[in-house]
């Protein structure tokens, strides 16, 4: 094998390394984002929940909401946390209509969407 040829592969090598040690240690950190990053990572991490994931988990996963809703009824506490999923317009404001609800129930995430927090505010 020539010199060249050597040298490149060794190249490639560390480079490949390299690229991979900082995937693996790499942790995104919404609160340092922009608001169109933190959109993106936010829809991209609400569709690997699932229901009953803990409300600590979520917030660890995604940051502090960008706005949030409280209330206890008779089968429980129901809160829901908005993450800003989407743009609608350019007023400097994150608004609910620019938001994925997310509810929980005595802690545990039982519902997301649109849907489900028109059904929230009927409880």
């Amino acid at each position: 094998m020539s010199k060249m040829l050597k040298v490149v592969l060794i190249g490639f090598a560390i480079y490949a390394a390299a690229a991979a040690l900082v995937l693996h240690l790499y942790q995104a950190d919404p609160e340092n984002m922009s608001w169109q990053e933190r959109e993106t990572f936010n829809l991209k991490q609400i569709g690997r929940l699932d229901l009953g994931t803990q409300k600590d988990d979520v917030i660890r996963l995604l940051g502090s909401p960008d706005i949030s809703e409280a209330k206890a009824t008779d089968n429980g506490e129901v809160l829901i946390l908005f993450y800003r999923t989407h743009h609608v317009k350019s007023d400097g404001i994150t608004t609910r209509d620019e938001c994925t609800p997310m509810l929980f129930k005595d802690g545990s995430l039982i519902a997301w969407g649109a849907d489900a927090y028109s059904e929230y505010q009927s409880f």
